[in-house]
């Protein structure tokens, strides 16, 4: 049995008037067998959430551009987010808006894949359904609260400031950008990639069942579709990409059949 890669993209817009998250799978012209996935959930009022997410998107596909087989994975990755702040800072000296924005940035190579993320939208890598590695939030109730132990993740939930962030793109201080791989892949490896619109709404297990259970598309939107039964008209914009490793038969060679051999002319 071979291994393949069965992937999607998808969004909804929620309860908001304006859709600013983004998110994208991209191939790269040079180098079969990598793919990229981004996603960016915008902050900022005036289209400017939009505005920065679609910065980070841009960057994100012109460092992956430049990348090619040996080329350093972290640099790469780094890249992504840090081009992308500076095209938020870029965009708001010549706009006047705020624009902020989170980063997720995950690279597929064969093998193996590696992840940057800055901000609270989230990357996940499940095995069968179980939780192997989850980032952690760039938020003050994460990193200030859950982390030391303070507080559980449960009780982080309901915490009146659960949303307010430590770091993201488009602030005067670089982004705090985290970093991480999972080696040796095989059947049963899946990666999601969300926004909090996605992920505010499940528990890890029932994530990972949906996960091992469906093919990507079917996933993305069953996702989708409970998180915005659980907003009850609440919601925020909702974006997933998930990359999933499956086996397939690999085609078997027909036998050589030896016939008669057929006769030739020559004049």
């Amino acid at each position: 049995m071979a291994l393949s890669i069965d992937s999607c993209a998808a969004q909804h817009i929620g309860d908001r008037e304006e859709q600013q998250d983004r998110v994208a799978i991209f191939p790269n012209p040079k180098y079969a067998g990598a793919m990229l996935v981004a996603l960016a959930d915008g902050m900022g009022g005036l289209s400017g959430g939009s505005m920065a997410a679609e910065q980070v998107i841009q960057s994100a596909r012109q460092s992956f551009d430049r990348f090619g087989p040996g080329g350093d994975v972290k640099e790469m990755l780094g890249n992504c987010i840090n081009d992308g702040h500076e095209g938020i800072r870029l965009a708001a000296m010549t706009s006047g808006l705020e624009p902020h924005s989170t980063a997720c940035v995950l690279l597929l190579q064969p093998g193996r894949v590696d992840w940057a993320h800055c901000g609270d939208s989230r990357i996940y890598h499940f095995r069968n359904g179980e939780l192997l590695a989850r980032t952690v939030d760039h938020s003050l109730v994460m990193r200030k609260m859950v982390v030391p132990g303070y507080i559980t993740e449960e009780q982080a939930e309901q915490h009146p400031n659960k949303n307010l962030l430590v770091s993201c793109l488009g602030d005067e201080a670089k982004p705090e950008i985290d970093f991480g791989e999972a080696v040796g892949l095989q059947a049963g490896d899946c990666f999601l990639v969300c926004s909090d619109g996605i992920w505010a709404y499940f528990k890890n297990d029932e994530m990972g069942g949906i996960l091992d259970a469906m093919p990507p598309r079917q996933a993305a939107e069953t996702l989708i579709e409970r998180a915005r039964e659980r907003a009850k008209g609440r919601g925020d914009n909702c974006s997933v990409a998930i990359i999933k490793v499956v086996e397939v038969e690999t085609p078997k060679k027909k036998p050589f059949a030896a016939g008669a051999p057929k006769k030739s002319t020559v004049s």
